[in-house]
């Protein structure tokens, strides 16, 4: 069953992991023969393709002014490890 041909209403569900080729193999050549054939859904998968690259160029926001106050505070509560005994001699 994983590596049937996918109906329409299946490849919107599978077109991150397609796109990110996180897919096994065989489910892969599967979704690409659905491709092959079906006009909507290659224009659907180029449309998430051509969003997900568009969405990669946006800069990062930068952290929140607080957070390097939270993480400070959150270092001083954590217990320090022990250290191992000095070596003698």
């Amino acid at each position: 069953m994983e590596n049937t041909v996918p109906v329409c209403r299946d490849m919107t569900e599978l077109a991150t992991d397609y796109l990110e080729g996180a897919m096994p193999l065989g489910r892969r050549v599967a979704v690409r023969l659905h491709l092959a054939y079906c006009t909507m859904c290659r224009r659907y998968y180029r449309q998430v393709r051509e969003t997900i690259a568009l969405l990669r160029r946006l800069p990062k926001p930068p952290p929140p002014p607080e957070l390097e106050d939270t993480l400070i505070a959150r270092l001083h509560e954590t217990p320090a490890p022990p250290t191992p005994p000095a070596e003698s001699g």
